[in-house]
């Protein structure tokens, strides 16, 4: 039965039909704000897996024809998705797989299709909320409505669900998902802007007086936040998201359909078994926690499981190789917990603030821009930069832009399986690479300098992995960015922090390694400056989070980001640039008309100039603006040099051509003029000023075939009247 839900939330309205379409899906709506429509829909299989995992899979897919166009490219139609749309299905994941319970395993998916876009619709919120819907409508035991809000601040104003025109000006992007009181998910990023002032040249230069002139002055704002701001909006966005939940709750709960019959595996944990390791194991469970890298401790648990099968009570028990190991785990999770939380110690041995060691070595690649390799603990990322020109920037395209977008500044993240020790072959990068690439991208991109001519491309290849790879990637790029000669404003660090509860207890975890992020409550990344936040990320296992532990977990990582900007400080001092790679850029300005003399008759000039000087050449016809590349800053320079003079001699033309535009003469005005030249149809005369008249041949010839040069010749002085003026062309007569 068809049903129409609207509800008014966070000033929106928010339409639903439910029982329209995709009936014989488990669950679905289609969901429509302004004129973005979309259809989310469940699946799933009707028998479990074996595994002892939530087979989710999310698919968020938007369709051309929702902005009325056909896809570009050979494959007329919807191939695989953009980084968008797996960035956009990580985000619906992350924030709706804490609602399945536990032991549930039956295959599931769900699909987001975008079937009409209005432009201005955030379609990431749109997209969580529409398959949390679908999710809490279906049969699946769900009983939890998540929601999604955007944050932005604008003129230093908090703004809730500001449109996508509306964040064009906003300092701060932050996405929240969350269940009533409860987060589940944080993304944040500080945004770049640029501040304008008209201020006096006094103010620069105290020689001048302040009321003769005036001079824009603009600075670039990295918009970095401070804990407490992060705090404020964080608060605003919990407070959106308990509002919209409690909504969507009276509005869906009579649709809901009943829970089906579904089989939960459940968690048992053999008592037996489990005393039995406490009595006889528990000293190899401690050893291997404290003393084995990440790759070593897996074997090492698997040999006690090895041991423990072996001794005779396993024998007469017949206990089971996969139970064991099941308890075993068990046992090393809770054996964490109580160190951290009652001892307060980890299984490393460091204290709940300690950093693990880092060491730095910058430009150790003699053939690249720019490198950096960063080891902390048993996590090393080796970063590198390649600055190229606008030809290499990555094309992209959005459902919510016209035309084709471009991206100047890539950062791409690799982690091959030797990384922990795992032998599996080398794959395209999937949901976990984009999203740690992203957020990457996300903490270095404010403190660069948004007029930097060139195209950077930031790669990070993951080494060896034990904890937070993705922050080890933001510290070596910032460093890397700077062994490549780029002007970065502020260097940029990373920490991954980590929560443990255990009844009433809680204790927060600096710089967490793979166990603890395995075995705790809260992954939570931050990157910034010393000055504020740039990103942060925040997945939240067990449901709410008291906004007092939130504040000392981010006050907790200031000290941790700290620590770290200090020893990439004195990297920092050190570095020494490979000047002689470095590809260089200059920029200049020409007359916007003057382009097309620098491109030349079918594209010569141009080419002429890009091999001559072996450089690349973009030009931007809008702004006359022309960008000259190379990695020979001699040839670059004299590429430009070639180009200005090209430019100042059209320049020269059009002045002579203007003032010639500029001389006036009268009907009857008589000379004695030159012939300069002959033609088919008549005679140039010199007149003054260094303009040319027309004698046309039928002012001297009665008969049709006598031929100009006939009748005069070039040097010829003739006697002419002026008969016309019309704009710069002058109309000539033989003198009587």
């Amino acid at each position: 039965m068809r049903c129409h839900v609207e509800v008014e939330v966070n000033n929106k309205k928010e339409e639903f039909e439910v029982g329209y379409v995709a009936k014989q899906a488990s669950g679905s709506v289609m969901m429509k704000i302004g004129g973005t429509v979309m259809i989310a829909a469940v699946a799933r299989d009707d028998k479990p897996v074996d595994g002892d995992f939530t087979p989710l899979t999310v698919q968020y897919v938007e369709k051309s024809y929702a902005v009325g166009k056909i896809p570009g490219g050979y494959i007329k139609r919807e191939t695989k998705p953009g980084d968008f749309e797996t960035l956009t299905s990580r985000v619906v994941d992350r924030s709706l797989r804490p609602l399945f319970p536990k032991g549930y395993a039956y295959p599931t998916q769900i699909t987001i299709l975008v079937v009409s876009s209005d432009g201005e619709t955030d379609l990431q919120t749109m997209a969580l909320n529409a398959a949390s819907v679908a999710l809490y409508l279906s049969d699946i035991p769900v009983n939890k409505l998540v929601y999604g809000v955007r944050v932005g601040k604008i003129d230093g104003e908090i703004v809730v669900n500001p449109t996508n025109t509306n964040m064009k000006d906003s300092s701060l992007d932050l996405y929240v998902s969350g269940s009533k009181d409860e987060l589940l998910m944080i993304e944040m990023r500080a945004i770049p802007t640029i501040k304008t002032d008209i201020a006096p040249i006094a103010a620069i230069d105290p020689m001048v007086d302040p009321t003769l002139a005036e001079e824009v002055v603009t600075e670039q704002l990295s918009n970095e936040l401070s804990n407490e701001e992060t705090m404020e909006v964080i608060e605003a966005a919990s407070k959106a998201i308990e509002e919209a939940t409690v909504a969507y709750e009276k509005a869906f709960v009579e649709l809901k359909k009943a829970d089906a019959v579904l089989e939960l595996k459940e968690e048992k944990v053999d008592e037996s078994i489990y005393a039995y390791i406490d009595e006889f194991y528990k000293d190899d469970v401690y050893n291997a926690l404290n003393n084995m890298a990440k790759s070593e401790r897996a074997g090492e648990l698997e040999k006690i499981v090895d041991k423990i099968l072996e001794d005779d009570t396993a024998k007469q028990e017949e206990w089971d190789r996969e139970i064991v190991s099941k308890v075993l785990s068990a046992y090393k999770r809770k054996i964490v917990r109580e160190m951290i939380v009652n001892e307060r110690k980890r299984a490393d041995g460091r204290g709940l603030k300690e950093v693990r060691p880092i060491t730095i070595e910058t430009n150790i690649l003699p053939n690249v821009h720019g490198s950096c390799l960063f080891t902390r603990g048993q996590t090393q990322a080796l970063v590198t930069v390649t600055i190229g020109s606008d030809q290499d920037a990555q094309m992209f395209d959005l459902l919510t832009s016209e035309g084709p977008n471009y991206d100047k500044f890539m950062v791409n993240y690799n982690f091959p399986g030797f990384s922990v020790g795992e032998a599996s072959p080398l794959r395209a990068p999937g949901r976990r690479e984009l999203g740690h690439g992203n957020l990457a991208k996300r903490a270095l991109a404010p403190l660069n300098d948004l007029n930097y001519p060139q195209v950077i491309r930031v790669v990070s290849e993951i080494l060896e992995s034990n904890g937070s790879s993705s922050m080890a990637t933001v510290c070596g790029g910032s460093l890397a960015l700077r062994a490549a000669g780029v002007p970065t404003k502020k260097l940029v660090a990373g920490i991954a922090m980590g929560l443990v509860f255990e009844d009433d207890k809680y204790a927060i975890l600096t710089d967490i390694m793979g166990l603890e992020d395995h075995d705790g409550d809260m992954d939570f990344k931050v990157a910034g400056t010393r000055d504020g936040i740039t990103a942060l990320q925040m997945d939240i296992k067990l449901g709410g989070i008291e906004s007092h532990i939130l504040k000392e977990a981010l006050d907790q990582a200031k000290e941790g980001r700290d620590h770290i900007l200090t020893i990439m400080e004195e990297a920092d001092e050190k570095i020494v640039v490979n000047e002689s790679i470095l590809p260089t850029t200059e920029v200049f300005g020409v007359h916007p008309s003057k382009i097309v003399d620098i491109i030349g008759k079918a594209g010569a000039t141009i080419r002429e100039i890009i091999e001559k000087f072996n450089v690349s050449i973009d030009l931007d016809r809008e702004k006359g603006e022309v960008k000259v590349g190379g990695t020979d800053k001699a040839k670059v320079r004299a590429a430009c040099d070639h180009i200005k003079e090209i430019t100042s001699r059209t320049n020269s033309r059009d002045h002579r051509r203007d003032h010639r535009r500029n001389v006036e003469f009268k009907k009857g005005d008589k000379f004695k003029g030159k012939v300069k030249k002959i033609v088919d149809f008549g005679a140039f005369v010199e007149l003054k000023d260094g303009v040319d008249g027309l004698l046309h041949i039928s002012k001297v010839a009665k008969d049709k075939s006598t031929k100009m040069e006939d009748i005069l010749g070039e040097g010829d002085v003739i006697d002419v009247v002026v008969i016309a003026q019309k704009g710069h062309k002058v109309e000539l007569d033989l003198a009587k």
